[in-house]
């Protein structure tokens, strides 16, 4: 029985899930072909017919897990602004708890690509722009659809909270205490009632209606 029926994965989703289980497990050292291979549970040779070159197998993990990442946020399964700022927030808050409580490996995977990126040139090109697909874009037109005027500035502030908590929770001072999804509500609450301009309350739709 192949690796593809046992598990209803392709051979490269194989390949690229076990690289990100090795960036989690041992670091970029410990990323190599011969090891994707044995973590993949592959012939020897496979990871390197995928992706010949180091930088090949480092672009594919990338865009994995971009894949998987877009997944678990679910950005355009967001409730539109019509239903009011609540529910936005309430979604919000749960895709966070979700990607904190479910899915923290991915987030330790993304810190040691994000790192990598910054020594390799034609890895940072590639590592933006699977960030600025599945990521910056639908979240500037995410803000611009909740009535911010300032939809990338608002973004980029939104990014900066979210990132700045994920890393604390999964690598920083708070790695053993993830906040609740209430506390994630409050927090959301605050931060875009304060951009979009709307009372706090709780009815009211993003754009003040």
């Amino acid at each position: 029985m192949t690796a593809r029926a046992t598990t209803g994965r392709s051979r490269p989703e194989l390949i690229t899930d076990a690289a990100l289980a090795l960036l989690v497990e041992r670091g970029m050292r410990g990323l190599t072909h011969r090891a994707v291979d044995e973590r993949a549970g592959l012939p020897q040779g496979s990871t390197s017919n995928y992706a010949r070159t180091r930088q090949a197998l480092l672009e594919a993990t990338v865009r994995r897990l971009a894949e998987r990442e877009a997944r678990v946020l679910a950005l355009d399964g967001m409730p539109g602004p019509a239903g009011g700022l609540d529910g936005i927030v309430g979604a919000l808050a749960g895709v966070l708890h979700r990607h904190l409580t479910h899915h923290r490996e991915l987030l330790v995977a993304r810190y040691e690509l994000g790192l990598e990126a910054t020594r390799r040139p034609e890895l940072r090109a590639f590592y933006d722009a699977a960030g600025r697909h599945h990521f910056r874009e639908p979240l500037n037109a995410f803000m611009a659809a909740a009535g911010s005027r300032e939809p990338e500035r608002h973004a980029l502030s939104l990014v900066a909270w979210c990132e700045g908590l994920m890393f604390s929770c999964a690598a920083g001072s708070y790695h053993a205490t993830v906040p609740s999804e209430e506390e994630l509500r409050k927090g959301f609450g605050e931060l875009l009632r304060g951009m979009l301009g709307v009372p706090g309350g709780g009815a009211e739709g993003p754009a003040g209606a």
